[in-house]
């Protein structure tokens, strides 16, 4: 009975491919971490920059309100206005939304107390827990929230004692 079992020199061959084989891989996988490296360090700059020239223009009303703050008031407040714009803007560019229109009940993951409202004395109190103003506005971008919108809640009607 013959069986096939491989020569030590069949071994050797075998054992030297895969080890050229394992040579090779980590190779790749060296110059793929490299590559993979140079990409993420060009993304990231890429990022900033584009995020720099959204607020470049705020930066630029900035600097021309100040350079005319002896100016008439209102002029200057014409000017606030409009670098709050510019900076609205740039955080609209970048896909940044604002949460500044919530209403509703108290949502933990949108919302934080800023104050409580005693609304007892409207003639139809809302529920407590009910955001009844947005205080300072939240920050939201690709469904996460940045900063939660702090936001004035309702106290609810008073029960009779």
């Amino acid at each position: 009975m013959m069986t096939d079992h491989p020569t030590g020199a069949d071994l050797a061959a075998e054992l030297e491919e895969s080890q050229a084989r394992h040579l090779r891989t980590l190779a790749d996988f060296d110059n793929y971490r490299r590559r993979t490296g140079r990409e993420i360090s060009a993304a990231t700059a890429a990022e900033r920059d584009r995020v720099v020239l959204a607020w470049l223009p705020v930066l630029d009303h900035l600097e021309l309100a100040l350079a005319h703050a002896d100016a008439d008031p209102d002029s200057l407040i014409d000017g606030v206005r409009g670098v709050r714009q510019l900076a609205l803007d740039a955080l609209r560019i970048s896909g940044v939304a604002r949460l500044d229109d919530e209403t509703g009940p108290f949502d933990p993951a949108r919302h934080e107390v800023g104050a409580v409202v005693d609304s007892a004395s409207t003639p139809q109190p809302p529920p407590a827990g009910t955001v009844v103003e947005v205080l300072r506005p939240g920050l939201e971008a690709g469904g996460r929230v940045l900063r939660p919108a702090s936001v004035a809640v309702s106290a609810g009607p008073r029960t009779a004692t």
